[in-house]
C-alpha cells in the first residue's frame, strides 16, 4: 500500500503508522505526508521519518473541490494510491472520494455514529456517556458516516477532562489505525480477486 497522510495538526497518528511500518506490522509506505495549517507539527515528524510533506493551505483555495482537486494531483504525483486521514480537520467533497473510491480512511475520536463531527470528546463529556473511543472508517460525503472498519472503546473516568479522555483515546488510536489499514488494503485485494 502506498500511503498518502492528511494531516493539519501534531502528527500522532502518522508517527503511530510509520513506526507500525518499521516494526513490519503494516505493509506499505507513506509517499507524501499532505498539511493544511502552515504551523502544523506533522512537519517535524514527516521530517523525523524522511517523508517528503506538501503545504497546501486550504485558506488560498477558492472551495473544498479546488483543494480535493490539488490533493489529488498531489496524492497522484507522489505514486500513492490510499488517501489516509490524520487529523485532517477539513470536510473532502465528492471529487477526492470518487478519485480513491473505498480508498480514503479516517480516524475520529469516538464510537462512530456516536458523536459525530468536531469536538467529539467533548460531546461525549457532555453526554455523560461512560464508554467512548475511536473509530476508524471509509469515507463518505455525509462526515463521519462511512463504513466502519474498527473500533476501540475507552471508558470515560468520573473526573476526565477534554484534554485527558483525548490522551487515552489517543493511546487507542495509535493500536488501531495501522491496523484497520491492514485490514482495509487486505479486503481491497480480496475483492480484487
Amino acid at each position: 500500500m502506498r500511503l498518502a497522510v492528511l494531516a493539519s495538526g501534531k502528527g500522532s497518528n502518522l508517527a503511530a503508522i510509520a513506526n507500525a511500518i518499521a516494526r513490519g506490522e503494516l505493509n506499505a509506505t507513506i509517499q507524501v505526508v499532505i498539511y493544511n495549517n502552515p504551523a502544523a507539527g506533522v512537519v517535524q515528524k514527516a521530517e523525523h521519518y524522511g517523508i517528503p510533506t506538501v503545504l497546501l493551505n486550504h485558506r488560498t483555495f477558492a472551495s473544498r473541490e479546488a483543494l480535493d482537486t490539488a490533493i489529488i494531483e498531489t496524492v497522484q504525483a507522489h505514486q500513492a494510491d490510499w488517501v489516509i486521514m490524520a487529523g485532517w480537520m477539513r470536510r473532502v467533497t465528492a471529487v477526492l472520494i470518487d478519485a480513491f473510491p473505498r480508498r480514503v480512511l479516517n480516524i475520529h475520536p469516538s464510537l462512530l455514529p456516536s458523536f459525530p463531527g468536531v469536538r467529539a470528546v467533548e460531546q461525549a463529556l457532555a453526554a455523560g456517556t461512560k464508554i467512548t473511543g475511536c473509530t476508524v472508517h471509509y469515507v463518505e460525503l455525509v462526515v463521519d458516516s462511512g463504513p466502519i472498519i474498527m473500533q476501540a472503546a475507552v471508558p470515560v473516568l468520573a473526573d476526565d477532562t477534554p484534554a485527558t479522555l483525548q490522551a487515552r483515546i489517543q493511546v487507542q488510536e495509535h493500536q488501531i489505525y495501522p491496523a484497520a489499514i491492514a485490514l482495509a488494503g487486505q479486503a481491497q485485494l480480496t475483492a480484487a480477486e
